[in-house]
C-alpha cells in the first residue's frame, strides 16, 4: 500500500525526487500524490523544466550570464518565464 503524503512532505522531497534519490515506496508515494493534486504538480512541472534547462545549457555555455540567458529562454519555451 503507497502511503499518501500532504503536499509539504511532497514539496520536501521534490527536489530529491526529481534527481531519482528516494527509496521506490517513497518515489513511489510522491508519484501518486503529484497525480491527483492540482497543487503541487505545477512546481513539478516547473522544477522538471528547470533541471532539463540548467542540464542543456551547462553543457553548451560556461559563463554565468550566458547560462543564466540559456536556462531562461528555455524556462520561457515551456511558459515558466516572461
Amino acid at each position: 500500500m503507497t502511503e499518501m503524503l500532504d503536499c509539504d512532505a511532497v514539496m520536501r522531497q521534490l527536489w530529491d525526487y526529481l534527481d531519482d534519490e528516494l527509496t521506490p515506496e517513497r518515489e513511489e508515494a510522491v508519484r501518486a500524490h503529484l497525480s491527483v493534486c492540482q497543487r503541487c504538480y505545477p512546481q513539478h512541472d516547473f522544477e522538471a523544466s528547470f533541471l532539463r534547462a540548467l542540464s542543456t545549457a551547462r553543457v553548451t555555455h560556461s559563463s554565468p550570464d550566458t547560462l543564466k540567458e540559456q536556462v531562461l529562454g528555455a524556462l520561457r519555451l515551456e511558459g515558466f518565464a516572461a
